[in-house]
């Protein structure tokens, strides 16, 4: 049995040049309706073969695959085309999977089989999509999936008949399973070799007799392209065919007031025939009440529902906060060691802390991140797989909606809190473009576990022991402050951003509500292995170059003076290589180093060299705009630092402070020097008032490269992180202010 095509001039579209070259692989798309086993279907048929990219121009997913249709021939290209209910493009994905099956997309191939994946527990709806694909007029095979749970509700259906019915071939599939799998790849090389079987259905003779017309006159457009013309939203770009089309319209408005109703009609009572003959049980099946039916009674409940969902997210949450913990040490710890065995091999030299400070830690400051992104899309693929996903959508609509946001959004912000970069990639389950943008926007909001460091010392400097009312403790008030005002802050961008530039109608919540099943393992898998490969790739290209330039702005020019280089770490790269626990802040506590572990004259050395690098310089240049908000020179090299990260504040400060590089938050050498620290005219550097204005800083602001490359990558451009890093920092900058100014009138400095 053979993959490639001997004569592709009988598929619609091909040129001339393209048929004289002969055989060629076979290009099968994959179509279906969200939760029909489509997924499922995909990863069973490409296994590990497969690859994610985005179409052109777009953020709409790409995937693509290899499908072994017979051992002896090379393997098929299998394109997964979007999730679409209909081809009448009212969405962005529903016009890249219609350009797909058209052949419109740059790069990509007009399919030469189309296999359209049906449920079989909801066959009448999803055959809709079926009579589309038929219009399409390219070779059609349906994969008839969920039978095993069609079954178990006593649905009974005739594929033989089906088949008769429809037209093209019909094969009974368990992906999970890998029942039909064979038999789906011998239809597809049928269906390849011969002719697409067209519609079935028919109109009024009314409407048949005008797109007889459309056809003829149109210059040989052909059926499917007189329909879409008759009854599409689109106008024709050809004056003269645009023409034509309007009297057409206007001769059926005359005979039919709701002639623009036929199709819809026409092709329900053809599937209400194709179907009829070949299902039987089904309204037992209805009448039956179902396990799904029952745990929907307590997880759907207006009471109980919500209840549910809180300890689902509670064990989400505290999954990706905690147990990401070791890993990511681990990992942390394991760039470190190499780190210094690259230190120990190399001669001391620039080259040296190049590769250790700048590619090594950059490298790791990528894949640390690893575990949580894992973890989150672990539990994504578990959540969807499951069916639950779509309940907890359904539960938290009417609270998303009321800022504009759909109700999606939730598990994206959710994981913000342990960490935005997963949290963003999780936005690729909101549909709408618009509703997705908006989450990314305002998920950095989210006090993420990578500001704990900041908020420990500040608040370890300045309000250790201090409680309110003899027993709550101003600390832990403090820190849950900086939480509720980046929530309060997110929900109020985002109701101005979709009233303003990403304005549009409130999102309706259309969802399916897909019976529970037992998650596919190797959909899990390939989920996390498809994101973690998207990240690593894509991301981590920008967050290492950042890296190290932020090394370079660190480290040059040399300082008169300065330590040789390879005794000498940029604070930045530095604080990546040891962002493993301090990027959570739940290490242990630590005690200091003994006091010979880094000699005044080393901290010195490093502390000059770091106030006469680029860093340094710009800090003094930035000194005039942020000394309304309280902050010095020294901090503003803190703040530039902390773009790599923002616990890279932390270690930076004790460099400048010449404690060491190796301080934490809980350093007594550390705070004692933030208590200590004086301006030139001996007024303290850092007050109570400062701290809190620092914080409320970093809350606001979108301190991390990460996260930056990551929203580039998922928006496809520079524009929005670029927009967002704007707006983030001018909230910063003024709410900062507001704090310090505000509190100095009223006398708290």
């Amino acid at each position: 049995m053979s993959t490639t095509l001997e004569s592709p001039a009988q598929v619609d579209g091909l040129d001339d040049a393209e048929a004289a070259r002969g055989a060629r692989t076979l290009t099968v798309a994959l179509a279906g309706n969200p939760n029909a086993g489509k997924t499922s279907l995909f990863n069973a048929l490409t296994g590990l073969r497969q690859k994610v990219a985005n179409y052109p121009g777009v953020t709409v997913e790409r995937k693509e695959g290899d499908w072994q249709l017979a051992p002896d021939s090379p393997p098929a290209r299998l394109i997964d085309l979007p999730g679409l209910y209909s081809l009448d493009a009212a969405s962005i994905d529903e016009r890249i999977a219609r350009d797909v099956l058209t052949g419109r997309v740059a790069g990509t191939p007009a399919p030469d089989v189309v296999v359209a994946v049906v449920d079989a527990t909801n066959l009448e709806r999803n055959l809709y999509l079926v009579t589309q694909l038929l219009e399409v007029n390219r070779p059609l095979v349906v994969a008839l999936t969920m039978v095993d749970l069609a079954e178990r509700e006593q649905i009974e259906i005739d594929a033989l008949r089906l088949s008769e019915a429809l037209g093209v071939a019909v094969v009974p599939v368990t992906a999970r399973q890998g029942r039909g799998l064979d038999e789906l790849a011998r239809a597809v090389t049928e269906a390849a070799e011969g002719l697409a079987a067209g519609a079935k259905w028919r109109l009024s003779p009314q409407a048949e007799e005008e797109i007889g017309r459309l056809s003829v006159d149109g210059g040989g457009f052909g059926r499917e392209a007189a329909l879409r013309d008759l009854y599409s939203d689109e106008v024709p770009e050809d004056a003269e065919r645009r023409e034509a089309v309007a009297h057409a319209r206007s001769r059926l408005a005359q005979s039919n007031e709701q002639w623009w109703q036929e199709p819809l009609t026409a092709r329900y009572e053809w599937i209400g025939s194709a179907a009829g003959g070949a299902v039987r049980g089904r309204r037992a099946a209805r009448e039956r009440t179902t396990a799904t039916d029952r745990i929907d009674a307590l997880v759907t409940h207006r009471i109980f529902g919500p209840v549910v969902l809180l300890l689902v997210m509670l064990v989400v949450f505290q999954t990706i906060f905690s147990w990401a913990t070791l890993p990511m040490d681990l990992i942390s710890q394991g760039f470190g060691t190499l780190g210094e065995a690259v230190r120990g091999w190399m001669p001391p030299g620039l080259l040296t802390n190049l590769l250790v400070d700048g590619v090594i830690a950059g490298v790791g400051g990528v894949l640390v991140f690893l575990p949580q992104i894992l973890l989150l899309f672990f539990f994504i693929a578990l959540l969807e797989d499951s069916g639950y996903m779509s309940r907890a959508a359904f539960l938290m609509d009417r609270l998303m909606r009321g800022v504009g946001l759909h109700g999606k959004a939730f598990m994206p912000l959710l994981s913000s809190f342990a960490c935005a970069i997963p949290g963003i990639m999780a936005t690729r389950t909101i549909e709408n473009p618009k509703d997705r943008l908006a989450t990314i926007m305002i998920a950095p909001f989210m006090s993420c576990s990578a500001r704990l460091p900041v908020y420990t010392l500040m608040i370890a400097s300045f309000f250790t022991d201090k409680k309110l009312f003899g027993f709550i403790s101003v600390g832990a008030l403090i820190i849950l402050s900086m939480y509720l005002l980046g929530i309060a802050v997110a929900v109020c961008v985002a109701w101005v951003l979709k009233r303003t530039i990403l304005k549009a109608p409130p999102p309706p919540l259309v969802l399916e509500l897909p019976p529970y099943r037992l998650p596919g393992f190797m959909n899990i898998v390939q989920t996390m292995r498809s994101r973690a490969w998207i990240f690593v790739k894509r991301a981590g290209t920008v967050i290492m170059a950042i890296s190290i330039l932020l090394w370079a702005l660190m480290t040059f020019p040399r300082a008169a003076g300065s330590p040789a280089p390879d005794a000498s770490e940029g604070a930045a790269v530095q604080a990546m290589r040891e962002t493993g626990a301090e990027s959570r802040g739940a290490h242990a506590p630590e005690t200091d180093p003994a006091p010979n572990a880094t000699t005044p004259e080393d901290s010195t050395d490093e502390g000059e060299q770091l106030r006469q690098s680029y860093a340094g310089r710009l800090g003094r240049a930035l000194e005039p705009a942020i000394e309304p908000l309280g902050f010095d020179w020294k901090m503003g090299i803190g703040l530039i630092a902390s773009f790599a990260a923002r616990e890279t504040l932390v270690s930076t400060l004790s460099i400048v402070y010449n404690v060491g590089k190796d301080a934490t938050e809980e350093s007594p050498s550390l705070i004692g020097a933030v208590r200590s620290a004086r301006r030139p005219d001996g007024r303290p550097a850092w007050t109570p008032l400062v701290a809190v204005s620092m914080m409320v800083f970093f809350v606001l602001a979108c301190q991390c490269m990460s996260t930056i490359a990551v929203v580039r990558r998922e928006t496809n451009s520079w524009r929005w992180p670029l927009f967002m890093v704007g707006y983030m920092l001018v909230l910063a900058y003024i709410a900062s202010f507001i704090t310090y100014q505000g509190g100095r009138l009223l006398g708290l400095e």
